[in-house]
């Protein structure tokens, strides 16, 4: 069964970490060139002054950058999720949204640079928002992209 965005979006929403964390996916666009998360802030994705906990901001975060180039580059590319950075701004509270987005500019510039073995660390950036679009936090993930090297018949 070949993996779509839909599915991949229902099957990462019931997974888990991310359904006790109160994290839903909305959607993964049909080319893979962006996805949208929401935090459901409540009893269990809160902290001790009832805002959104830092962890499950950082979680809601954490691999749809990654995804997106790998699902964008394909097979012969190894991708990883390396680092990340969240720098909170105000409390949030209530529904908090983040929109990743990797162009086919991008994921194609990553591709070029990642030619040959060479080992590519990229650094993508996003913001959390609430439900009155206020920005609640900037969140930057650094992606890591290397070409697999090729297995040649006169190798095996």
């Amino acid at each position: 069964m070949r993996m779509t965005p839909r599915r991949l979006a229902i099957g990462m929403s019931l997974w888990a970490p991310n359904l006790w964390s109160g994290i839903r996916i909305r959607r993964f666009a049909d080319d893979w060139t962006s996805a949208t998360v929401e935090l459901h802030v409540n009893l269990i994705t809160r902290n001790y002054v009832k805002t959104a906990f830092g962890g499950s901001m950082s979680a809601m975060t954490d691999p749809y950058f990654f995804m997106l180039v790998m699902h964008q580059l394909g097979r012969d590319y190894v991708v990883w999720d390396t680092r990340g950075e969240i720098e909170f701004l105000k409390p949030g509270r209530g529904v908090l949204t983040a929109h990743f987005v990797v162009t086919p500019e991008k994921a194609q510039e990553l591709r070029e640079r990642a030619k040959g073995g060479a080992k590519v660390l990229e650094w993508f950036e996003t913001e959390i928002t609430d439900a009155a679009g206020d920005v609640v936090a900037r969140v930057r993930r650094e992606v890591y992209v290397r070409e697999k090297k090729r297995v040649t018949e006169s190798a095996r």
